[in-house]
């Protein structure tokens, strides 16, 4: 299994707008740790080492 790259997403902008509204009124430590427990969620839920590990290194600055 590699890394799906096209949009797989039915509703790109909803499910865009509704990750911005999650962060709104957060303080900037709040806004780290949902979005760590929002990565370690979708993580456990993909499972494949590969694609994980390949998402990682396309998301390096």
């Amino acid at each position: 299994m590699s890394l799906q790259l096209q949009t797989n997403i039915a509703k790109p902008d909803s499910f865009y707008n509704r990750l911005i509204d999650m962060q709104r009124d957060l303080s900037e430590e709040e806004v780290q740790m949902m979005n760590a427990k929002l990565i370690l969620l979708l993580s456990n839920h993909i499972g494949e080492e590969e694609v994980l590990f390949e998402a990682m290194d396309l998301a390096k600055p």
